[in-house]
Formats: structure tokens, C-alpha cells, sequence
């Protein structure tokens, strides 16, 4: 490399978390039913588990009185270890996808909106290897997150993932794992629509052969 040229960027992919990289709909639902059961409140737990990726209160929001949500929504964060853990499977692809970014030399991080305690119970029990977690955090706001980490590439399912990934000027990268189409998906802006993260590592050759 000539000395005035500069080093390339080290490579950094964002991945979010729910319906990305696991399938968070039946411990999410079990939850529901363990918080509807203590509140009186009768969920609809397949209406609320279709689309993963809103923050809780958005989710509890049309079924709680304003007033009642934050302790719903800590009640929740509370149960959720107990019921939503161990019945969460990976997405297929997901750990091959992770493996893809660290075998050339990247790193990987998990942005997501989720409660990053109960963010970090998940990775553990599935033995997912990442270099950060960063949790809270939706939509735009993951912007900030994959800017001070140096992220070229974000992939997610939903299209608030698309919106974090082009508020931080990275490539957004969208699987249909999630409640969102293709044509969802591209009308948000993505650059990249893959089947699920099984293509995610010939897509990652591909990206890095023209970059």
C-alpha cells in the first residue's frame, strides 16, 4: 500500500436482534400471557407478536391506560427471563452471519431496542459471540450507536432498522424474518433485501469484493 494512502476501514456490521438474529415471537408471547394474567388484561398475543421491533410501550400502549404502562412495562422486563429465554431460537443463519463479519476480520454488534439485560440473557444461553451490545435504543436513535462504533453496515428486519441505518450513513441490509415485506423494506429505503441471514455471508463476499 503506497504511504500516502490511507488504511481502509476496519469492517463493522450492526445486527439487530429481535427477528433478525432470533425468534423472539413465543417467549415474547409467553410473557404477554404472564403479564395479561397478573394486570386482568386479556392480549392479544398473536396481533401484538406479528410485527417484533416497536418498543413495549408502543405495543401495550392501545391496551393499557396511559398511566398504567410504565409499571406494565417494568412487570414485564421482570418476567421476561423467567418465560422468554429458554424457548427463543436462533434464526437460521444468524450464527453463520455473525461468523461471516468475525472470519474476515470484522466485528459485530447488536443494536436493538430491547432491554439489554434480557438482550445479554439471549446471547448467552445461545452462545452468540459479539464484540458489543448496545440496548434501548430504536429507529433513529441506533444512529448514534453505529456511528460511534464505526459501522459500514447495519442489517435488521423491520423498517425502523432501515431508518437507523441511513441516519448513520450505513448500508441498511434487511432480511424478511420480521413482520415487514420486501416492498415495505424498500419503500423505507434499504439498500439490500435478502430472503434471511442464510445469504447474508455470500452477500458479505460479494459487498466486500466491490468495496
Amino acid at each position: 500500500m503506497p504511504a500516502d494512502q490511507p488504511a481502509a476501514a476496519p469492517l463493522v456490521v450492526g445486527f439487530d436482534l429481535d427477528m433478525t438474529l432470533i425468534d423472539t415471537t413465543p417467549g415474547f408471547g409467553s410473557v404477554l400471557r404472564a403479564l395479561g394474567a397478573e394486570l386482568g388484561v386479556d392480549f392479544p398475543v398473536e396481533t401484538m407478536t406479528a410485527r417484533l421491533g416497536p418498543p413495549l410501550d408502543l405495543l401495550l400502549e392501545p391496551y393499557l391506560p396511559a398511566e398504567a404502562i410504565p409499571a406494565a412495562g417494568d412487570r414485564f422486563r421482570a418476567l421476561y427471563p423467567d418465560h422468554a429465554i429458554v424457548s427463543v431460537p436462533l434464526l437460521e443463519g444468524a450464527r453463520e452471519a455473525l461468523h461471516a463479519v468475525r472470519s474476515r476480520g470484522g466485528r459485530t454488534i447488536v443494536v436493538t431496542g430491547k432491554f439489554p439485560d434480557n438482550a445479554r440473557l439471549h446471547l448467552d444461553h445461545l452462545g452468540l459471540e459479539v464484540d458489543h451490545l448496545e440496548g434501548w435504543v430504536w429507529g433513529v436513535g441506533k444512529a448514534d450507536v453505529l456511528v460511534r462504533e464505526g459501522a459500514s453496515v447495519y442489517v435488521g428486519d423491520h423498517v425502523h432498522d432501515v431508518e437507523g441505518a441511513l441516519a448513520a450513513d450505513a448500508l441498511s441490509v434487511s432480511v424478511l424474518t420480521g413482520g415487514c415485506t420486501r416492498e415495505e423494506l424498500l419503500e423505507a429505503g434499504t439498500h439490500v433485501v435478502l430472503e434471511s441471514l442464510t445469504d447474508f455471508p455470500a452477500w458479505l463476499d460479494g459487498h466486500l469484493a466491490t468495496t
